[in-house]
């Protein structure tokens, strides 16, 4: 959670990275161009989330209520624009949101860092409850059209698959789970072939600059070599 100025960076940074978003503006003209005209709508987005987080958690002066009204009015507009109903306060840092298209998290639930996160997503509670919504570990993957729901726990390091409906847990990691209703359909998978370890990057001091050129395997035999 957001608390601070320094934490509310380091998510930015994080969701950059894990967004495969330079940090540097590009020297051409064109990509200039694009880059002022055809804006990216989801980076947008997430800097606004993470704007509104750090606004909502700190203490509040009538200055900061104001703020934080008109940052909640940006994110707002974004999210009906987008099709997302993300709360604030749910995904840790390293969020990576794959398209725009409908996905819907309930405000219970607790996403931990390095989550991608694709379109027709939806996380929700158990039917006739408002709070019992899943708990999801650090660097998880979430194919288009999953259904995740109920007082769920799901490990590190979990790819949930395309159209999957999972209303258990799922404990073990580096597992590939799908279905209707879910199981574990592969095991030892190398969750970087699927998501960018943004906070781990940042741990071991180096950048989305620094590994633009870096295969997934080469990124994982870097990160394990530092770590």
């Amino acid at each position: 959670m957001i608390k601070t100025k320094d934490d509310y960076t380091f998510y930015l940074e994080a969701d950059r990275i894990a967004l495969a978003k330079t940090n540097s503006p590009s020297s051409s003209i064109s990509s200039q161009f694009k880059e002022h005209f055809f804006k990216d709508e989801i980076w947008k987005f997430q800097k606004a989330l993470r704007k509104l987080e750090f606004l909502k958690n700190k203490k509040k002066n009538i200055f900061e209520k104001v703020k934080y009204f008109f940052a909640y009015r940006h994110y707002q507009k974004l999210s009906y624009k987008l099709g997302f109903t993300i709360p604030p306060n749910v995904f840790g840092p390293g969020l990576s949101i794959a398209h725009y298209g409908s996905i819907t998290i309930n405000p219970e639930s607790r996403i931990g860092c390095n989550c991608r996160i694709h379109s027709g997503v939806n996380i929700g509670t158990e039917a006739g409850y408002a709070n019992k919504a899943p708990t999801i570990g650090d660097n998880v993957y979430i194919g288009p059209g999953a259904k995740v729901f109920g007082a769920i726990s799901i490990a590190n390091n979990t790819v949930i698959g395309a159209n999957a409906v999972v209303n258990s847990s799922f404990n073990q990691e580096y597992t590939t789970i799908g279905g209707i209703p879910s199981k574990i359909i592969s095991e030892n998978i190398e969750i970087d072939n699927f998501l960018i370890r943004a906070t781990t990057l940042i741990e071991i001091g180096m950048n989305k600059n620094d590994i633009s050129n870096l295969t997934a395997r080469e990124i994982k035999k870097l990160i394990d070599l530092k770590s």
